[in-house]
C-alpha cells in the first residue's frame, strides 16, 4: 500500500513536525530492489548463503531501507515538490525479511533564506534503531507552487 500524498509547503513546516511510515519487508521487495539496482549480493537473495553469515538469514539491502525515508519525504513530509539536497545514513542493525520497518522523519531545523529543511530520519524495527541520519531538502513555498495565486494575492493586497 502506497502512502497517501500530502503536500506541505515551507510555510506549513515547523520544528518538531514529524511523519511515520510502517512497512513490512517482503522477500519480493528485496528481490525487486536487487533487480532494479543490480545489487545481487547473495546475503539478500540466498537463504543458503545468508545462513552462513553473522546474520543467519537474508537481510534487506541497506539502501532499500533508506529508500523508505525517501518515500516519506516525497509523499508526506514535506511531500510532492520537495527536492533532496543531501542525506546522511548510519546503518546500525540489519533488517530481515518479515521485519516491520517504522520510518520516522522529523523537522529538525528550518532555513527560511533558502527554503530548506533539515530533517532527522530514523528507521526502527521493534523499537531498535536500524538506520538513522539526516536529510536536507528544498521545500517549495505556496507562491512557488502556484505562481498565478501569488500574483492574484499581490494584486489584491
Amino acid at each position: 500500500m502506497l502512502p497517501e500524498l500530502r503536500v506541505l509547503y515551507f510555510e506549513d513546516l515547523e520544528v518538531g513536525l514529524s511523519e511515520t511510515l510502517s512497512k513490512t519487508i517482503a522477500s519480493s521487495d528485496v528481490v525487486g530492489f536487487a533487480e532494479i539496482t543490480g545489487d545481487r549480493n547473495p546475503i539478500h537473495l540466498s537463504e543458503h548463503f545468508a545462513a552462513r553469515t553473522p546474520f543467519g538469514t537474508r537481510i534487506a539491502h541497506g539502501l532499500y531501507t533508506a529508500g523508505l525515508i525517501s518515500a516519506v519525504l516525497g509523499t508526506r513530509l514535506p511531500g510532492p515538490g520537495a527536492v533532496y539536497i543531501s542525506q546522511t545514513l548510519n546503518f546500525r542493525a540489519p533488517v530481515r525479511i518479515g521485519d516491520v520497518a517504522e520510518v520516522t522523519v522529523t523537522v529538525a531545523e528550518l532555513m527560511p533564506e533558502r527554503r530548506r529543511a533539515r530533517l532527522a530520519c530514523r528507521c526502527a524495527v521493534a523499537g531498535e534503531t536500524v538506520l538513522d541520519g539526516e536529510a536536507l531538502v528544498k521545500v517549495p513555498t505556496k507562491a512557488e507552487a502556484d505562481p498565478l495565486a501569488s500574483r492574484t494575492e499581490r494584486a489584491q493586497g
